[in-house]
């Protein structure tokens, strides 16, 4: 059985994404279903391309015992054939994703924020460090809704 792929996508692939990623990998590996899974996380800009995460964002997934290994990278056109869900922390990255998916696209582009009915993932970037933990927080409970719909593919 080929493992459901799911790409959490940001602005610069440092804050919003890298947590939902960790998150995910985290709910996956305490249910024993790593297998089942693979995540992976990019940016529709190339600002920080090649650089680690936020430090803030290293702290916040090592206290929830969620960190990997990371540095970021800008979306591929191939991502779009590869993955089965492309999930935009807000509405901006999603315009930015409808616009770069190539015509042979077969990945389902979305909010993330879609099991609570819309809305944006703050960005916690020029926030102070509580907001990184919210937004940990946020993305935690959003992975444990999109959860069943990740098991139907």
């Amino acid at each position: 059985m080929r493992p459901t792929r799911v790409l959490f996508v940001c602005l610069g692939n440092i804050c919003r994404s890298p947590l939902a990623e960790g998150a995910a990998r985290k709910r996956a590996r305490e249910r024993g279903e790593e297998d089942r899974f693979v995540f992976d996380s990019a940016a529709t800009a190339s600002y920080h391309e090649g650089e680690p995460f936020d430090p803030r964002v290293g702290e916040v997934l090592k206290k929830h015992d969620a960190y990997f290994e990371h540095r970021a990278r800008r979306i591929r056109p191939d991502d779009f054939r590869t993955f089965d869900w492309i999930l935009a922390m807000d509405e901006e990255n999603l315009r930015d994703l409808e616009r770069q998916a190539p015509a042979d696209a077969r990945a389902r582009i979305t909010l993330v924020t879609e099991p609570w009915g819309g809305g944006r993932i703050t960005d916690p970037y020029y926030a102070d460090d509580w907001a990184c933990e919210q937004t940990y927080l946020e993305l935690a409970d959003l992975t444990g809704r999109w959860w069943p719909r990740w098991q139907e593919d």
